[in-house]
């Protein structure tokens, strides 16, 4: 879907970037205002990191990590569900420590395999922990919060070093949020996310936001940056921006750190390598995760593929660096942004607000942007 030639210099809306945010608000703009849209996309293809392809042995792979959709929200499901038929995404994943693999997130499964100890139910867990916590008179970073919640043992084996060559930080140098995003359990829930709503694009994500894109008032302009083309389109109405702040001001305060990712796939003839989608290697090799997307896309084929993930601090923004410096950095910018609402110029998703947001959050941050140009620009 190369697009050569602009066919529209003037759109109503010029958006920066075909993933999640830049697709729901051009398809909003489309179907509920008739507003035209030019997204202009750096790389080859549309859906940013949610993009999937087929292989060479027709297998369908996450180019960019896994994905595992799911949503708090029965609207945000529902509008999304406009575009795509819909699997269950039962996410199930694992770490690897001491030749053993265990659920992740922790759960009274884990405690019990981990400990070699037997609960008759969480209250008998949940005392059996307290004896292990580290009380802190204050949680300052992510090591705090872990040996305050779990203990020493279950910090040093499950998070430590898995943070370490994920974030290429110390966890005591990151914000407890971090790791506090991964929730603590006392049951025997043995998925990846809380979310009863889980679920996989029956097709694929970039199948959702082709679907997405293809009215005619949406124009895509693909491996174009938006330094090229900035100053030959005028938007009509307003410029929405979804990549990383300090990039568009040139770093005018300096730069914000990122935690960007490396891929090596490779194909097996077996129908499944691994037991669950996903294994966590804490302490283990250079690489964080094995995933094998077979599980939860639900092909059925005599090979399977499995991506293999090494952290690395230079290439595309992946993950915001959660630690103090990032924080007072992203303010300055944060401020600049602000203004430039004032000259119809929006920021919005992961990158361009430097968060970490799961994909729901996204589209949702996404629509309710699009709800504001609605009532600004009528």
């Amino acid at each position: 879907m190369k697009l050569k030639k602009i066919k529209n210099k003037n759109p109503d809306l010029l958006i920066v970037g075909a993933g999640p945010v830049g697709c729901v608000i051009a398809e909003r703009a489309a179907k509920i205002k008739k507003w035209s849209s030019l997204i202009v996309e750096k790389r080859n293809h549309i859906a940013g990191n949610c993009y999937d392809e087929i292989n060479k042995k027709g297998l369908r792979i996450h180019k960019y990590g896994p994905h595992y959709m799911r949503f708090k929200k029965k609207r945000i499901f529902n509008y999304v569900s406009k575009f795509t038929k819909w699997i269950k995404g039962n996410y199930i994943v694992k770490s690897y420590v001491k030749g053993q693999l265990y659920p992740i997130p922790i759960n009274l499964n884990t405690i019990e395999k981990f400990f070699n100890k037997k609960f008759q139910n969480k209250n008998q867990a949940r005392k059996f922990i307290e004896t292990l916590k580290i009380k802190k008179k204050k949680i300052k970073n992510s090591e705090d919060y872990i040996l305050s919640k779990l203990g020493k043992e279950i910090y040093e084996n499950f998070y430590k070093n898995y943070t370490i060559k994920q974030w290429g930080i110390h966890p005591r140098n990151l914000n407890k949020s971090v790791v506090g995003r991964l929730p603590i359990r006392f049951n025997r829930n043995p998925y990846y996310v809380n979310q009863k709503l889980k679920v996989m694009p029956k097709k694929g994500y970039t199948n959702l936001f082709k679907n997405m894109t293809k009215d005619k008032k949406i124009e895509i302009l693909l491996d174009t940056s938006y330094e090229k083309i900035k100053k030959n389109i005028k938007p009509n109405l307003a410029t929405i921006y979804t990549g990383p702040p300090d990039v568009f001001f040139n770093f005018k305060y300096g730069r914000l750190d990122w935690r960007s990712l490396d891929f090596k796939f490779k194909t097996y003839k077996k129908e499944k390598v691994q037991e669950c989608v996903q294994i966590n290697f804490p302490n283990e090799n250079k690489f964080t995760r094995k995933v094998e997307i077979k599980h939860v896309t639900k092909q059925k084929s005599k090979f399977s593929t499995i991506s293999y993930e090494f952290p690395k601090s230079k290439g595309d923004p992946y993950y915001p660096i959660n630690n103090k410096k990032n924080t007072n950095l992203f303010k300055k910018y944060k401020k600049l942004i602000g203004k430039l609402e004032k000259e119809n110029i929006y920021f919005e998703g992961r990158l361009a607000s430097y968060r970490y947001l799961n994909m729901d959050e996204v589209i949702e941050a996404a629509l309710n942007l699009f709800k504001r140009l609605k009532i600004k620009y009528g």
